[in-house]
């Protein structure tokens, strides 16, 4: 996905999460002004909020510190979750088998852009 024009983005690589399980989150805050994102992000249940809250927060300090953007009209125009390596580990299971255990990891996107504040 190419940026458009104004738009800062902030990048999480390789976090310990199922990337179906952080699309969630982030179907929920994409769209969304920074300040209703951080308050969407504070109060849902999930463990995946955690690192997103720290990748939308970079994401606003690069846009400040690098552009000069005012934090409150920013507006969230892309996040995404990209698939990241597998760590693949073993358990042991009856009969001497192995069985397989898939721990995935992620890569988080979050770009923000400046944008009419409703």
């Amino acid at each position: 996905m190419a940026l458009a024009t104004g738009e800062v983005k902030a990048v999480a690589r390789y976090i310990r999460m199922s990337p179906h399980k952080v699309r969630r989150v982030l179907d929920q805050i994409r769209g969304r002004s920074y300040r209703e994102a951080l308050i969407i992000l504070e109060f849902m249940p999930y463990r995946a909020c955690d690192p997103i809250l720290k990748v939308l927060r970079s994401a606003v300090a690069n846009a400040e510190h690098n552009q000069g953007y005012t934090p409150a009209d920013l507006v969230v125009s892309q996040a995404f979750a990209d698939q990241g390596p597998v760590l693949k580990r073993f358990r042991p299971r009856a009969q001497g088998r192995a069985y397989q255990i898939r721990k995935p990891t992620c890569h988080i996107t979050i770009a923000v852009a400046p944008g009419a504040e409703e």
